[in-house]
This record gives structure tokens, sequence and C-alpha cells, in this order.
């Protein structure tokens, strides 16, 4: 694991990065700094909060990597709902997840990342806004 101590710069990125509301690049991080945080640090703490599992990154069709921040659980049964018109990422504990990751396995040959089941969709919110997508 890496450094684990705080400093001003990993309190102030920290906080930042809890603001956001669905997806973020590097560079949405840095222009949140008022660049007072040089992009390598961003990096590197990007990436330690990565192997944290404390954020989740995304290659996207442009090839552009964006990232998001995974709220803190102990749940053994969860998944999280992406919706893909604002991004924002909801977390659900749910046990009838374990009934998917079982079927999965047996019927389709194929082990899930328990810690990262995400599904796709659009949120109530973005429903409202008549937001649709064609499936």
């Amino acid at each position: 694991m890496r450094n684990s101590y705080q400093t001003k710069q990993k309190s102030e990125l920290l906080s930042c990065i809890q603001k956001q509301v669905g997806e973020f690049t590097i560079q949405d991080l840095y222009e949140a700094t008022s660049g007072s945080i040089g992009l390598t640090t961003i990096y590197r703490y990007i990436h330690q909060l990565i192997d944290e599992r404390k954020i989740l990154s995304m290659k996207q069709e442009n090839q552009m990597v964006y990232y998001q921040y995974l709220e803190s659980c102990n749940c053994q049964n969860h998944f999280y709902l992406k919706c893909e018109k604002c991004g924002q990422l909801i977390h659900v504990d749910c046990d009838w997840v374990e009934e998917l990751v079982h079927h999965i396995q047996k019927d389709h040959q194929f082990q899930l990342n328990r810690e990262h089941i995400i599904m796709n969709g659009i949120c109530q919110k973005c429903l409202k806004k008549g937001e649709n997508v064609v499936c």
C-alpha cells in the first residue's frame, strides 16, 4: 500500500473529489483546485485512491479516462446504478444481487467483480426531465 499519511493537498483533493457529481477527469480536479495542486500530485493521489478502491476508473468510447468517487460501505451485497445522463452513481445494498452473481457464474461461466457491479440506465431525476434513452 502506498503512503497513507494525509497532507493538506490530499485533504483538499479528497474534498474536491467528494464534491464531484458524476464522473470527473484529472483536468476537472486541476481546475477545481485553481491549479494550486500540480497535475503530478493529482495523478499520484488518484492512483492511490484507485488502489484503495475509493475511486473507480473508467475509459469511455472517446478514450478519455473518467473517475468516480465510491462511497465507502461495508456491505456484502451491493451494486451501483449509473445514470447515463447526469453521471450520478447510486449505491444500492440489496440481497438480490447475490442471486444475480450466482446465476452469472453458474449459467454464463463468468466471475463478476463484486465490488464494482455497475448497471447503467436513467435516474428518476433525469426521467422526470424527460431525458429518455432508446434501449
